[in-house]
């Protein structure tokens, strides 16, 4: 899953990065508004994590013009304003939730999961289909009760099918869903990442439409 962090402090901006990396999120960081702008404009993101006190144009004001232009990216407002007043504001320009700094790297992964999983329209915090459930506060993943060890991209493109239960998934949103700004893509590395799920959770357990992409197979 692919998340925009806005952030201008960069040893902050660094440490957020390598924690939701790990977190199997690939991340496009940016560190001021009118970049925030063009990188919502211009790309789809599970979620931001919006900084307000950003050089120039500031955070409410990129949230603010975002929601005017349509843009419903869930956003979590990441900031040192700590006032009731401030957290009123930002909410009520269209941040989603609202969390201040100095924060702890677990609870600002735990908002981000319950921030997408509204966003989704699901209150189950477990991701399932036909016996395979994915938990992501853990990473673990389950076939009929048994472990399943998969890679990071595995594990990222197995989430974003189970994310969009009867969606088709086109090769581009898998990329765009997987890659941040700068990872190095093959020309055929869904496919790869498509065939090793495949071998472990069955053949029929992703399809491929023709023409448009792949989904979930039917439910057994």
């Amino acid at each position: 899953m692919r998340i925009l962090l806005v952030e201008d402090d960069a040893l902050l901006g660094d440490g957020i990065r390598a924690g939701l990396e790990l977190d199997a999120y690939a991340v496009d960081w940016v560190r001021n508004g009118e970049q925030a702008l063009h990188a919502l404009d211009s790309h789809s993101y599970e979620a931001c994590i919006l900084d307000l006190g950003l050089p120039g144009k500031d955070g409410i004001a990129v949230l603010k013009e975002a929601r005017s232009a349509g843009d419903r990216t869930p956003v979590l407002v990441l900031t040192a304003r700590d006032t009731r007043e401030d957290k009123i504001g930002g909410l009520d320009a269209g941040a989603d939730d609202y969390l201040t700094k100095p924060f702890d790297l677990g609870e600002l992964q735990a908002r981000l999961r319950a921030l997408i999983r509204r966003a989704s329209g699901t209150a189950r915090p477990v991701l399932e289909h036909r016996g395979v459930v994915l938990d992501p506060s853990t990473k673990r993943v389950t076939a009929d009760g048994c472990e399943v060890t998969l890679s990071a991209r595995e594990y990222a493109l197995l989430q974003d099918l189970l994310s969009h239960p009867g969606h088709i998934r086109s090769r581009a949103q898998l990329e765009e869903s997987l890659y941040a700004w700068g990872d190095e893509t093959g020309s055929n590395t869904v496919e790869v990442y498509i065939h090793h799920l495949r071998k472990k959770l069955g053949a029929d357990f992703i399809r491929t439409v023709r023409g448009f992409g792949y989904q979930l197979g039917v439910e057994g």
